[in-house]
């Protein structure tokens, strides 16, 4: 079973990689795509001062620093993954590097944001489920 397993760094990601530390147990036969997907910055101050190949360096810095915990917590379990930040629309790039990477399932967290939250602001894992074309599991 392939499991992309996207992240932010946050504590509910935490919560996500003991799940699919879990899921992994369970089956002898897994692989992991660890992801964190770093937006696109379009701040005109950002990226008037500093050339596009450092904007990238930086993003794939904080991604890296993002799946941290996630990594930790893989590694504590013995479990074998392979990470990878990717820059882009975030809920797209999950779906998009899911379908490349033919995962069966994608597990990633949500917040509990209200549902009149996720209504005016949208969320990213609202868009994951409506454009993944394989199995999306949410850890709460």
């Amino acid at each position: 079973m392939k499991i992309l397993l996207a992240v932010d760094g946050s504590e509910h990601s935490a919560r996500v990689a003991r799940h699919v530390v879990k899921m992994a147990q369970g089956c002898p036969a897994y692989e992991i795509l660890l992801l964190n997907v770093q937006a696109p910055i379009d701040a005109p101050e950002v990226l008037g001062h500093m050339p596009a190949r450092e904007v990238e360096a930086m993003q794939e810095t904080r991604g890296g620093d993002a799946m941290g915990s996630a990594r930790s917590i893989l590694d504590a379990a013995g479990v074998t993954y392979v990470p990878e930040v990717a820059l882009g629309p975030v809920p797209e790039t999950i779906s998009r590097r899911a379908a490349e990477a033919k995962a069966d399932a994608i597990v990633i967290g949500t917040q509990g944001a209200s549902a009149l939250r996720s209504a005016l602001m949208g969320s990213v894992t609202t868009e994951v489920l409506r454009l993944a074309g394989c199995p999306v599991t949410v850890v709460k």
